[in-house]
């Protein structure tokens, strides 16, 4: 889409931000308010703009050189180690099955321990826009050691299908998992979530009445399906005008293809993803295949008008009071799309005051992705909060 150039300039909220100045700290820290002074932009598309040479910020980048860390597959769980095994994309294509729902095709992925307990509830890893099963390929493998893991492709993405003309909405994508754990899983599950998979988990388990949600993980939570639900950030408000016309280019299907096709590019990949993690030694060769090759299927282009123009689904802070459910809240402080400072990180960084169910983390030096970013980081404090719920009595939601 030569021609088209969008400069927009946006004031800095507190001082002047580069993500050469992010803070290297590796620590973690378990607050019950937040204190991050992060001044990132609540909004994922200014990013995507930007790298594509559509949108011009005064920013600077500077990516440090990588090498391709391709490791081979360990498939035994019980010779992992904590932070150190990682499935290859295609070693988890491979182990992949499918699920018919509602006419559809649905990917997942199932790995045993190998000694299984009882009284480890199963666990369902739902990925975030644009991702799927694979990239929880840092994951698996550890959380399977003492526990039943399920992985699921969202409709849309992934290896799942990508119907034509279908409008996506959380509320399917909630219904989706909800279905899955009664025909599939059949027992109570914790679910576990990064961005829109997060919100998707959350109006899952608010809508959940037959006691198959036994708690919630959620990763740097979505405000919403896109970013038209965070009204409340002045920043959002800066940019309505970009949004709306961002809708109006969108819902042109020849210029959504150009801004489409540019978006996956592998070099303009790479930059926005750098650009969401904290730790850019994660971005490797594999993550950008985990991304690129559903984004290249038929009905990729179909499933990212609709998402990114469709209506942003029920807010979480709706939602949260209604969840009784053990709660644990991961979030990486370095993510400019969901920033501690925005109005969705501060509502859940306020929630361990409000609801005793509760637990709200920050993971230091960590972007949007946390379980591919430092997932170290991650399995400190998910595993022994996972193992803390076999002593506690099930739990269901409020009306």
């Amino acid at each position: 889409m030569s021609g088209l150039a969008l400069t927009v300039t946006v004031p800095q909220p507190h001082a002047p931000f580069s993500l050469l100045s992010m803070p290297s700290s590796t620590s973690s820290i378990c607050i019950s308010r937040s204190r991050s002074r992060s001044t990132a932009i609540n909004f994922d598309l200014v990013t995507c703009f930007r790298h594509m040479g559509l949108y011009s910020f005064r920013f600077r980048f500077r990516a440090r050189d990588r090498q391709d860390r391709r490791r081979n597959p360990i498939l035994n769980a019980a010779s992992s180690s904590a932070g150190a095994v990682e499935l290859g994309f295609r070693e988890i294509q491979e182990k992949c099955c499918k699920w018919q729902w509602n006419g559809h095709s649905i990917t997942y992925l199932v790995l045993h321990p190998p000694q299984p307990r009882s009284s480890n509830p199963p666990l369902l890893l739902v990925h975030g826009f644009g991702a799927s099963i694979a990239h929880w390929r840092r994951n698996i493998m550890i959380l399977a050691e003492s526990q039943t893991v399920y992985a699921i492709d969202l409709l849309g993405f992934g290896a799942s299908e990508k119907p034509a003309g279908f409008a996506y909405t959380m509320e399917k994508w909630a219904q989706l998992i909800l279905d899955f754990l009664y025909e599939i899983v059949r027992k109570p599950t914790v679910l576990i979530g990064n961005s829109v998979g997060s919100l998707a988990c959350v109006i899952a388990a608010s809508e959940s009445t037959n006691g198959l949600v036994r708690g919630l993980v959620l990763l740097n939570c979505a405000g919403g399906m896109n970013n038209k639900a965070i009204v409340d950030d002045w920043r959002i408000k800066l940019l309505l005008p970009l949004l709306w016309l961002f809708d109006f280019l969108m819902k042109q299907r020849g210029i959504a293809s150009s801004i489409f096709e540019r978006v996956k590019q592998r070099d303009n990949l790479r930059n926005i993803l750098l650009s969401v993690y904290g730790n850019k030694e994660s971005v490797d060769e594999d993550l950008l295949q985990i991304i690129k090759e559903p984004a290249d299927e038929e009905g990729a282009l179909d499933a990212f008008i609709s998402i990114v123009t469709g209506p942003p689904g029920p807010n979480p802070v709706q939602l949260m009071p209604r969840i009784s459910l053990p709660i644990l809240v991961l979030w990486g402080n370095q993510d400019p799309f969901t920033p501690l400072d925005g109005p969705v990180g501060k509502y859940f960084a306020s929630l361990p005051s409000q609801q005793p169910n509760v637990s709200f983390c920050i993971l230091e030096g960590v972007g949007h992705c946390p379980h591919d970013d430092r997932p170290d980081l991650v399995h400190e404090k998910l595993i022994p909060w996972l193992a803390s719920l076999s002593h506690l009595p099930t739990i269901t939601t409020t009306s």
